[in-house]
């Protein structure tokens, strides 16, 4: 099963479609073949493995085919991949993680059904997170949604004039442009496009850019900005109801595809209305790159799903300083404040990479 997730690794970015890698072992614990899926349209794991068991000229008969993902039971832009495990003569199948979609599971009863032994739930918290922008979309109708900062020790993402560039190094940097690989889209609000005019590409690591967002509740980008002129990625501008229409012209005459949504109570664009959008648009993960206050309306709405900060040893110090990674309200006492569990540590060079989750609370 761990085989079965490094392949499903290679598939990259397959979203709305999950991550899946697939191994078919011989009776004598042999590998016959592996397989994995490369993304919507393209042959799902299971029948890429049985194919290239086929090309190889070897049987499936009596063999175990272990697969991250229950294997599918209905027609989408492929044929679903139970009956092609039922043909193929397997003895036993493995299962990860049980499809979480309405509608698309089942593929484990129907193989059982067929006469062949089922084994299910084997590593399945580590498949569930190998997938978990997938499986988020499914269980949730939303993104799983990443805050990224780059702050110094005293949390400053930029002096008080405004000079951001750089904070981190080279190396973390380089870890920045990963992360926004990895996932489907990257989101920044307007104050950070008036600011920095960032094009939001990969430029970095490898990977392709992904989609970009930005949370502009009156529409005051630039037609001429960056992330218009710069990228082959779509580009979401997500404002409130109540723009003037002919700014929205504006920015989808400059290449914008523009979304109006309620306006939240705070005066910016509903977070939760903008989720249950992009997951129709088949986005399955955000990278949320700020500022301070669009991290503090995410942390307001509950959906921050995770928080990677890159902590460069430096301090700006002041009374009033720059801005910190996060803004909003501050909570009247230390009891009310977000608790998160750092879920890694590591170093980037001389910059502090640390990744935290919500902590779980038990009544």
């Amino acid at each position: 099963m761990e085989r079965c997730l490094e392949l499903a690794a290679r598939g990259g970015r397959t979203s709305p479609n999950p991550r899946v890698g697939c191994v078919v072992v011989g009776k004598g614990g042999k590998v016959l073949a592996e397989g994995w899926h490369r993304g919507p349209g393209t042959a799902h794991a299971e029948v890429d493995a049985l194919t290239r068991l086929g090309k190889a000229r070897r049987t499936a008969k009596g063999a175990t085919l272990y697969v991250n993902l229950e294997p599918c039971n209905h027609h989408g832009r492929t044929p679903p991949c139970a009956p092609a495990v039922i043909a193929s003569g397997v003895a036993r199948v493995v299962i990860g993680a049980m499809d979480p979609v309405p509608g698309h599971g089942g593929g484990a009863a129907r193989i059982a059904k067929a006469g062949i032994a089922v084994t299910r739930g084997v590593l399945a918290p580590s498949c569930e997170e190998a997938n978990r922008g997938f499986f988020t979309w499914a269980r949730r109708g939303r993104p799983w949604f990443t805050l990224k900062a780059a702050m110094t020790l005293d949390g400053r993402i930029a002096t008080s004039s405004g000079e951001s560039r750089w904070i981190t190094g080279e190396a973390a940097r380089a870890a920045g442009h990963a992360l926004r690989a990895s996932h489907d889209a990257v989101l920044v609000g307007v104050g950070t496009v008036l600011a920095d005019d960032p094009k939001l590409t990969v430029r970095d690591a490898d990977g392709a850019d992904p989609a970009r967002i930005v949370l502009d509740s009156r529409l005051r980008t630039p037609p001429d900005a960056a992330l218009l002129t710069g990228g082959t990625a779509e580009v979401i501008i997500a404002c409130a109801e109540g723009v003037p229409a002919i700014r929205r012209r504006r920015l989808e005459k400059a290449g914008a595809r523009v979304l109006v949504f309620p306006t939240a109570p705070h005066g910016g664009v509903d977070l939760a209305a903008l989720g249950v959008a992009l997951a129709g648009k088949g986005i399955t993960s955000v990278l949320v790159e700020g500022g301070g206050e669009v991290h503090a309306s995410f942390l307001a709405a509950g959906l921050a799903d995770e928080i990677e900060l890159h902590v460069a040893p430096k301090v700006l110090g002041g009374r009033s300083g720059g801005p910190a990674w996060v803004g909003g309200e501050e909570v009247a006492g230390l009891d009310q404040a977000q608790r998160f569990t750092i879920r890694a540590a590591r170093f980037a060079a001389d910059d502090l990479l640390l990744t935290l989750r919500p902590t779980k609370t038990h009544s």
